[in-house]
C-alpha cells in the first residue's frame, strides 16, 4: 500500500495514467470499428436488394414472377440459380426486359443504369446460387501470351465456332435461332455469357474452361478480329464459302457462255 501512495504521488504517475487510457480506447476502437463496418456494408447491402427488388416488381415479374419463379404460361425460365452475372448480361445487353419471351432475346439499346443493373443483379443473386459478376483480373486478356492466344484460338474453334464462326462473326441455328456476332463483345461480357449460357448457348463451368482459358479465348478473339484480312473476307467465312463462291462465278460463267455459243450455233 505503501509503494502504490508512493506512487501515485510520482511526477511520472499522470502521464503514464494518461498513456494508459490513450491505450485502453484504442483497443476499444479496434475491437469495436470492424463490427460498425460490417454493420454498416450490411445496411447497404440491404437497401441494393430491397431497391433491386422493386424494380424486378415493375419490369420482370410479369414474366418471371414476384419471387423469380418463373411464369411457364409466359415461357419465362424459373431465376433461382441463375446468378448476378446472368442479371448483368442479359439487362446490360438489353436483351432483357423483351416483349416477346417465346422468340430469342435480341441484344438492343440498354434503358437502365449501372446502378439500376447492380440493384437488380443483387436481388436475384439472392434467390438461389448462381455466378457473381467477374472481377477484371477473371477476363482482362492483357497478359495472355503468344502461345496462350494460340491455345484460346483452339478452344474457341471446338467449342465455339460451330455457332459463331471462327472469328466470332455469328451464323445460323436450327429454328430460327441465331449465334449472334461477338467480334466487338466487350471481355466482361464474353466470360458471363460462358458461366451463364444465354438463349441456346451451353453453360461452360469454370470446371470445364478455367478462367486463365477464358482470358485466353477472349485474347484470341480480339487478336483475329484486329488482323487485316487479305482480299475477300466473306464475313470470315473461311476457304469453304471462297470455294463455293470461286464455283458458281467460275463455273456458271463458263455454262452461261456454253449456251451462248449453243444459242449462236442454233440461230446459224
Amino acid at each position: 500500500m505503501r509503494f502504490l501512495a508512493s506512487g501515485r504521488r510520482h511526477k511520472a504517475a499522470r502521464p503514464l495514467l494518461l498513456l494508459l487510457s490513450l491505450f485502453l480506447v484504442g483497443a476499444v476502437y479496434a475491437a469495436v470499428s470492424p463490427a460498425t463496418s460490417s454493420s454498416a456494408e450490411g445496411v447497404a447491402d440491404a437497401q441494393l436488394i430491397a431497391a433491386g427488388k422493386n424494380l424486378f416488381a415493375v419490369n420482370c415479374a410479369s414474366c418471371h414472377g414476384l419471387n423469380g419463379e418463373g411464369l411457364p404460361q409466359q415461357g419465362a425460365p424459373n431465376l433461382g440459380n441463375v446468378g448476378a452475372a446472368a442479371v448483368d448480361f442479359q439487362v446490360r445487353t438489353g436483351r432483357m426486359p423483351m416483349a416477346n419471351p417465346q422468340g430469342q432475346a435480341p441484344a438492343k439499346e440498354n434503358t437502365f443504369t449501372d446502378d439500376e443493373i447492380a440493384a437488380l443483379a443483387a436481388y436475384v443473386a439472392t434467390l438461389g446460387d448462381g455466378p457473381a459478376i467477374p472481377d477484371q483480373n477473371q477476363y482482362d486478356p492483357s497478359s495472355v501470351s503468344a502461345e496462350g492466344v494460340a491455345r484460346g484460338g483452339d478452344l474457341f474453334r471446338t467449342n465455339c465456332s460451330a455457332c459463331h464462326n471462327f472469328k466470332g462473326a455469328g451464323g445460323a441455328l436450327p429454328n430460327g435461332a441465331v449465334a449472334p456476332s461477338i467480334e466487338n463483345t466487350p471481355p466482361e461480357q464474353v466470360w458471363e455469357a460462358l458461366r451463364t449460357g444465354p438463349g441456346q448457348m451451353p453453360v461452360f463451368a469454370a470446371g470445364a474452361i478455367p478462367d486463365e482459358d477464358v482470358q485466353k479465348v477472349i485474347a484470341y478473339i480480339k487478336q483475329v478480329n484486329a488482323t487485316p484480312s487479305a482480299g475477300l473476307s466473306l464475313g470470315g467465312l473461311g476457304p469453304v464459302a471462297e470455294g463455293f463462291w470461286a464455283w458458281v462465278a467460275g463455273i456458271g460463267s463458263l455454262v452461261l457462255f456454253a449456251i451462248w455459243i449453243a444459242t449462236r450455233g442454233a440461230r446459224a
